[in-house]
């Protein structure tokens, strides 16, 4: 019993760890199942991970080529082996016009794509998206556009063969760029240089380029040209080479100024030297090219030939200067000359020698105005030659000469000049088919203190009361002034003082020269004259005592005196339309005096105001002052015209045209002279008259002597003329029995209807 017991007890206890065992067995399934279970969710949950995070970077980097291939300037295009498309980028799409749902999964063989090459021939598609052997060289062709066949657009087409590493399989990778914009760009950059070059060809200046070492690049045919060169001989020359010595660093300044950026660009005059030798003046115009940083490249320069600009512009200053007949210096120049001698003090001595013709009217009388000219330009030969060097001659006037000399021993070269003057003179001149025999009358003076206390006009004063003595005492003679030997009536103090009498007297006459309308040729008017009839010297000129006239007062009775007379004479005139114009200097304005003289004037002879014109001298008037412009306001509001005198020469007369109430102007006589032969004096006399008539002014001519002067002026726009071909200065009555008795002057009006300032129509 106690042994089954035992039995049991041990069976029980061995049943009792099987199942222990098993417990344990089945726990450590349990425990590995659910670590397993676990290991495989985080394992899944890992595994979803890394998919989820490999789908996103998939999206990411679609999306990351979706933004390169649409953003991209070029194009992408993939095929298969078969030509089938793959991929198409939206910039590929939008260069070949077409929609990326139509061309994917399609062959592009059999898509409807228009390709030309860069001669228009078409071409297909497969070919040109097909790789190359040489994948290096692009292919352009051109794709039509929207707006038909006249739009093509250029494209670069570049293809790759390349092999797909998932399955292997060869693809086709197409790069497509938009070349249009290049090529429109390099187009419009060869069309802009052509057309530089054509201008530069063709232009009618000198052009040049020129590196920053200022060496001539490329030249034009018109800077070759001007330089006497060729075009290929001028490149690589430096420019600074071709200038005048005097002037080969005349742009230094304005070319570093230039370079370091202070100026755009600049312009200078300077000279050139010709491959021959000659002088040539331009213009210089420079500009500096610079890159798109900023940095210098290179300089474009023009250059224009103003050679003939200066020369003509030194002969105008010339013309002004010198009298146009004989080429002498004039009245200007004389007195420019003889006052800086006067002033200029130093051991030589100031003289001056006064020649006059005898009979020199009658010459012009006998033989015409031509015939004079010929024997005053003779007369002029002979003088340089007398003076050789020693003396500078001038013509004043008609007749007059003067010799100035500037010498230690004045006295015996102006002595030694008459006696060759005379010498040469005794040989006749050959006019026509006449041998006329010339003389001259002369007088000398030398400028002691008195006299140069005087100024130019005492000194000339005093020479031609020697020379007026000398005609006095016969043809061909030389006198000399000294005041020592002079009675107190000749002396230069007592002739003043004689013009001062005389003027307060009324001894001063006026003389009338006839103005014609060139049209019609009839008289419309007169010039009044001054005219001092010396009781011992003769009918004196206004050159030979006015420049006396010192008082200011005296101008001014003077003024009014001849006022009344041209006023007389008007109102003795048979008909009403003719008018006189009066000279009038600026001291004699100011004050109103004047004004008041030609008002009365009006008034107590019942004139019409516009038959007395006022005639300014423009030298006179170079700086006019309120007063004065006051006093012509006043006229002119009355009705008086005011007339412009030797319009053109002095200053520039365009201040005084919009200054000064002018009613009309006179052509100075010196661009009448030589015309029409002369082409300087043509093209200033018609410019002036042009600029007249734009400006509504009445135009006068002076000092015509030829019909061909009178014809040119007329078709150049000049109304009216005057001159020695019309007629000279006369008195009053000759004027007026003329008219009465043999009718000489025919009087005309200027036609109704018509605007004339002179007439106030």
């Amino acid at each position: 019993m106690g042994g089954r017991v035992g039995d049991v007890v041990t069976s029980t206890a061995s049943v009792g760890d099987d199942a222990s065992e098993f417990s344990i067995l089945v726990l450590a399934v349990l425990v590995a199942f659910a670590v397993g279970f676990v290991t495989f969710l985080v394992r899944a949950r890992i595994a979803r991970e890394a998919r989820d995070a490999a789908v996103a970077r998939e999206h990411a980097l679609r999306r990351q080529f979706d933004a390169v291939m649409s953003s991209a300037r070029d194009g992408v295009l993939i095929t298969t082996r078969g030509g089938d498309v793959l991929l198409l980028s939206d910039t590929a799409a939008q260069i070949l016009g077409v929609t990326r749902q139509e061309m994917l999964g399609r062959s592009i063989a059999r898509l409807p794509l228009r390709i030309v090459d860069e001669r228009m021939r078409p071409v297909l598609a497969h070919e040109v998206f097909a790789p190359r052997a040489d994948d290096k060289t692009p292919r352009i062709v051109g794709v039509p556009g929207r707006r038909g066949t006249d739009d093509i657009r250029w494209v670069q087409v570049k293809a790759r063969l390349l092999t797909d590493e998932e399955d292997g399989e060869p693809i086709t990778v197409t790069t497509i760029m938009d070349t249009s914009g290049l090529r429109e760009a390099a187009e419009a950059l060869s069309r802009s240089d052509a057309q530089f070059r054509k201008a530069m060809e063709n232009a009618p200046v000198g052009m040049a380029l020129v590196d920053l070492e200022w060496r001539l690049m490329e030249v034009n045919r018109v800077f070759a040209e001007m330089m006497g060169s060729t075009v290929v001989a001028l490149r690589g020359t430096p420019f600074s080479a071709l200038s005048h010595p005097q002037d080969r660093h005349a742009e230094r300044d304005q070319l570093q100024r230039l370079y370091d950026g202070f100026q755009t660009r600049f312009t200078c005059e300077k000279r050139y030297v010709r491959a021959d030798g000659h002088v040539v003046w331009a213009v210089l115009d420079v500009g500096l090219v610079r890159y798109a940083g900023g940095a210098p490249d290179h300089y474009v320069v023009q250059l224009r030939d103003t050679t003939d600009d200066r020369m003509n512009s030194e002969l105008m200053a010339h013309r002004a200067l010198h009298d146009p007949l004989t080429g002498l210096a004039n009245r200007t120049l004389l007195q420019d000359v003889l006052q800086r001698l006067l002033v200029d003090q130093d051991d030589a001595e100031v003289g001056v020698v006064a020649v006059d013709l005898d009979g020199f009217k009658g010459l012009n009388d006998r033989f015409g105005h031509a015939a004079g000219d010929n024997a005053l330009i003779h007369v002029a030969g002979v003088l340089r030659g007398a003076a050789a060097g020693r003396g500078e001659v001038a013509r004043i006037g008609g007749d007059e000469f003067i010799v100035v000399v500037h010498s230690v021993d004045c006295a015996a070269v102006m002595s030694e000049i008459a006696d060759a003057v005379h010498a040469a003179l005794r040989t006749p001149l050959q006019i026509k088919r006449h041998q006329i025999r010339l003389s001259a009358s002369m007088g000398f003076a030398v400028a002691d203190d008195e006299i140069a206390a005087g100024g130019p006009a005492a000194l000339l004063s005093a020479a031609d009361g020697a020379m007026y003595r000398a005609k006095a005492g016969g043809k061909g003679r030389t006198e000399a002034y000294d005041a020592r030997e002079q009675g107190p009536s000749e002396s230069q103090s007592a002739f003043t003082l004689e013009l001062d009498g005389a003027v307060r007297r009324g001894d001063l006459v006026l003389h009338y020269q006839p103005m014609y309308d060139l049209s019609t040729r009839r008289v419309v008017g007169f010039e009044a004259l001054v005219r001092w009839q010396h009781p011992t010297r003769g009918l004196l000129l206004p050159g030979a005592f006015l420049p006396l006239l010192k008082d200011r007062d005296l101008a001014v009775v003077l003024g009014t005196t001849l006022v009344d007379q041209a006023a007389a004479f008007l109102a003795a005139r048979p008909d009403d339309e003719t008018w006189v114009s009066i000279n009038v200097s600026a001291d004699q304005l100011g004050n109103s005096e004047f004004a008041d003289s030609v008002l009365t004037a009006i008034g107590r002879y019942r004139l019409k105001p516009q038959r007395i014109v006022i005639e300014l001298t423009e030298a006179s008037l170079v700086s006019p002052n309120t007063r004065i412009r006051h006093e012509l306001t006043e006229l002119r509001n009355a009705g008086v015209p005011i007339l412009l005198d030797d319009f053109g020469t002095g200053v520039s007369p365009l201040s005084y045209l919009r200054d000064l109430p002018v009613s009309g102007v006179k052509l100075d006589m010196s661009f009448v002279a030589g015309i029409p032969e002369d082409p300087a004096g043509a093209r200033v006399s018609r410019a002036l008259g042009a600029l007249a008539r734009e400006l509504g002014l009445a135009t006068i001519a002076e000092g015509i002597e030829t019909e061909a002067q009178a014809d040119f002026l007329e078709n150049c726009g000049w109304r009216l003329g005057q001159g020695w071909l019309f007629g000279v200065a006369q008195p009053a009555q000759t004027l007026l029995d003329l008219d009465l008795d043999t009718g000489v002057f025919l009087i005309d009006p200027l036609p109704e209807g018509e605007d004339d300032a002179l007439t106030g129509a």
